[in-house]
């Protein structure tokens, strides 16, 4: 968001779920509590019902602005969470995505990818009182890390795959170059 800023590009961040009033409400219901509080299909339409919110209350208006919109997790995360990791047929989550969202699909997926461990420890760093996904069993992760590369592979043109083992800087740089490259933004 930053470098995109300071280019003089007019761009909103914003997370999933959450980012708007009623998605702000499901976000609580998603991220606390045991792991075991929603299964696969009951997360998957949670997820679609703050997404749907998300969309109608700060996405599309934003983009109907001419802003560019940078969001932290969007519908592949949900491919990845409760589709691959989950086992929620992947076809009915496109469905529900369709639902919702037609064939909006973002321009560009910038996947930032690490060892599961890594990442776990990682976010015990930063570990607020969101923790319901993060204590899920590493075999889960691992299934979600594989979920987001196989997204990748599938979409190349749409995803990019980062290397987050590097240092912050070395990520950073190559968050960039990919965004340059592939949105054509000079920043």
């Amino acid at each position: 968001m930053a470098a995109l800023t300071a280019a003089g590009i007019a761009a909103v961040g914003t997370r999933e779920p959450g980012d708007a009033a009623g998605a702000e409400d499901i976000r609580g219901l998603l991220l606390n509590g045991a792991p075991e509080r929603w299964d696969a299909i009951s997360e998957a339409l949670l997820m679609v019902a703050a997404r749907r919110c998300h969309l109608v209350e700060t996405v599309w208006p934003a983009l109907d602005k001419g802003s560019y919109v940078v969001c932290d997790r969007f519908v592949d995360s949900t491919t990845a969470y409760q589709g691959y990791a989950g086992g929620v047929p992947l076809q009915r989550l496109a469905e529900l995505h369709n639902l919702i969202a037609a064939d909006f699909v973002p321009d560009l997926t910038i996947i930032l990818d690490l060892p599961v461990e890594q990442g776990l420890a990682r976010a015990a760093q930063r570990r607020g009182g969101e923790t319901r996904f993060e204590s899920k069993a590493t075999e889960f992760h691992a299934r979600v890390r594989q979920g987001f590369l196989t997204i990748a592979r599938l979409e190349p043109n749409r995803c990019a795959v980062i290397d987050a083992t590097q240092d912050i800087d070395a990520v950073t740089a190559s968050l960039l170059a990919v965004v340059t490259a592939r949105l054509g933004l000079k920043l």
